[in-house]
């Protein structure tokens, strides 16, 4: 007779085998089921492209829309996306895109030419508000539709003469056209399910929640659950669906890096946002000893981004610029960038990065402790008498702080200051800069294309990012002659101009540039450094 043992005892060993069982880890069940994992750095503040403005958010449109082009990772140059092809006339002024055939909505409706009408003019609409709508301005009449003086919006250069042709009239030749037309602000919104949500002028609304949001990016809305993670799922309905790899992707809004680190680690995540400086060290260390997971995982790409300090300008004694230039001249740049960034990022002098586009700025700014007390003097302030507490507010992430608490102790010492620190989530940071409600506040640009107007422009009197209350007529002027002419080195003589300008006045002080230091899962491919950090998702697959 057979011995059979107690169904007890059978059941105990079972559960001692699968004890001792490798248990499979979210990164790994993510490259089994292709499922990417990722960091995003913060809660987004809306689903909405037309309105979005900070980077973490951009990274989620980029899954959800496309516009006419998308920017290529490597040569940060358009590539055609729901365009076809486009042809320029030979002024300039005129350029004529073609969609490609059968466009979607991922609700299924029809997607054409008359939908990148109707959302341009919602960008543009003055009720809206979008800081972004000036991308739109070099087309015929879009500043004034903007401001109001034009109010028919028949009158923007911007016509379908049938359902797979957009012209675009432009008011003055824009060489880098096709890359605006990249930028999240200007990819199609479906102006039907707006207006079912009563979206057209309006935020906040509920049309960007999951079953209600229809885009034509790769992936669809699948869930939203607000400070924890944002889901995204292939789009069947997308133009190349059968092209893309992935069937899923999962954003979470880690706002601390250390537990971003930590959940890579832990094998939660196949990338991170950032890594925490204090960090950088130990992982370049792994991997100059030639340890061949730290060598394969950590990223140091270039990045095309300049972080700042805005001033307010609206506000006494920030309304004076030698104030403002004494406290731009007494920030140890060089030292932050050795100490506080580990040497990660370099130390900035001037607002444009080096070599955007061709063009390094001529005037810089610089550390100047004697010529910084100088003008302070000269504004009646000497050893910062009668001078307020100046309030330095930084969003609560890892390096401004650690930067404020450099700028606090240099201030004080140097000019007889006395700094208070706030620190805020990402959402008051920025709420707090549109409204002009702060003294002094960290900023940041990470450049939409490789130009230094991108960056420049920033400060337009009355500019949607020009959030210091600042503006100055000879620089706008400067601005609009670049903006006039098609001669690059013209273009060039005139930006110079107009970065010695903004140095001066000081309604900013550069700070420092930026680099993307990140941990990426071996399995990620189709990952290339991207100089803008733009990612088109549809080309990312997981695979050992």
């Amino acid at each position: 007779m057979r011995f059979r043992p107690p169904v007890l005892c059978l059941l105990s060993s079972a559960l001692s085998f699968m004890g001792c069982a490798k248990r499979e880890t979210p990164a790994d069940a993510g490259i089994r089921t292709q499922t990417l994992l990722l960091g995003n750095g913060a809660e987004p503040a809306d689903l909405d492209p037309q309105i979005l403005t900070a980077y973490s958010d951009q990274n989620i449109m980029m899954a959800l829309f496309e516009g006419l082009t998308a920017l290529d990772e490597q040569t940060s140059q358009p590539a055609p996306t729901a365009a076809e092809r486009w042809d320029i006339s030979a002024d300039g002024l005129t350029w004529t895109f073609q969609l490609r055939p059968g466009l979607k909505w991922s609700n299924g409706e029809p997607l054409t030419a008359d939908d990148f009408v109707a959302s341009w003019r919602r960008l543009l609409s003055p009720a809206l508000g979008a800081e972004n709508a000036y991308y739109l301005y070099p087309i015929q009449n879009a500043e004034a539709f903007n401001k109001g003086t034009v109010t028919e919006p028949g009158a923007l250069g911007v016509a379908a003469p049938d359902t797979r042709t957009l012209v675009v009239t432009l008011a003055r030749p824009t060489p880098y056209f096709a890359m605006l037309t990249a930028q999240p602000a200007t990819y199609p919104v479906n102006v039907r399910v707006l207006a079912k949500f009563d979206a057209l002028t309006k935020r906040g609304t509920a049309w960007t929640r999951p079953g209600n949001l229809a885009g034509n990016g790769p992936f669809l809305l699948k869930e939203w659950l607000p400070n924890a993670r944002i889901a995204v799922a292939r789009n069947p309905h997308h133009r190349d669906a059968a092209n893309v790899g992935l069937r899923e992707i999962v954003f979470f809004p880690t706002e601390n890096p250390d537990v971003d680190e930590r959940n890579f680690r832990a094998r939660q995540v196949h990338a991170t946002f950032t890594l925490p400086l204090t960090k950088v060290s130990a992982w370049r260390e792994r991997a100059s000893r030639g340890e061949a997971a730290a060598m394969a995982e950590l990223r140091l790409d270039p990045f095309l981004q300049t972080v700042f300090l805005r001033f307010n300008t609206q506000r006494r004694p920030l309304d004076d610029a030698r104030v403002r230039r004494a406290l731009s001249l007494a920030i140890p740049r060089e030292a932050i960038a050795r100490t506080v960034l580990r040497g990660s990022r370099a130390p900035a002098f001037t607002l444009t990065p080096p070599g955007t586009g061709g063009y390094t700025a001529q005037a810089q700014t610089g550390t100047n402790f004697d010529a910084a007390r100088g003008l302070l003097t000269a504004a009646g302030h000497a050893n910062g008498a009668g001078l307020p507490a100046f309030e330095v507010q930084c969003r609560n992430d890892e390096i401004q702080p650690q930067v404020a608490e450099v700028l606090q102790a240099t201030w004080q010492r140097e000019l007889g200051l006395r700094i208070t620190i706030t620190q805020t989530e990402q959402k008051t940071w920025l709420q707090n800069q549109q409204s002009l409600a702060y003294m002094i506040s960290f900023g940041s640009w990470i450049g939409d294309f490789p130009d230094p107007a991108n960056f420049l422009g920033l400060f337009v009197t009355g500019g949607g990012y020009n959030w210091t209350g600042w503006g100055n007529r000879d620089f706008d002027l400067l601005l609009t002659a670049a903006d006039g002419t098609a001669n690059n080195v013209q273009r060039h003589e005139s930006l110079q101009k107009a970065e010695a300008l903004l140095l001066d006045a000081a309604p900013i002080a550069p700070l420092f540039h930026g680099a993307q230091t990140y941990l990426l899962h071996p399995a990620v491919k189709g990952w290339p450094p991207a100089l803008l950090g733009t990612r088109r998702y549809q080309a990312v697959r997981l695979g050992e």
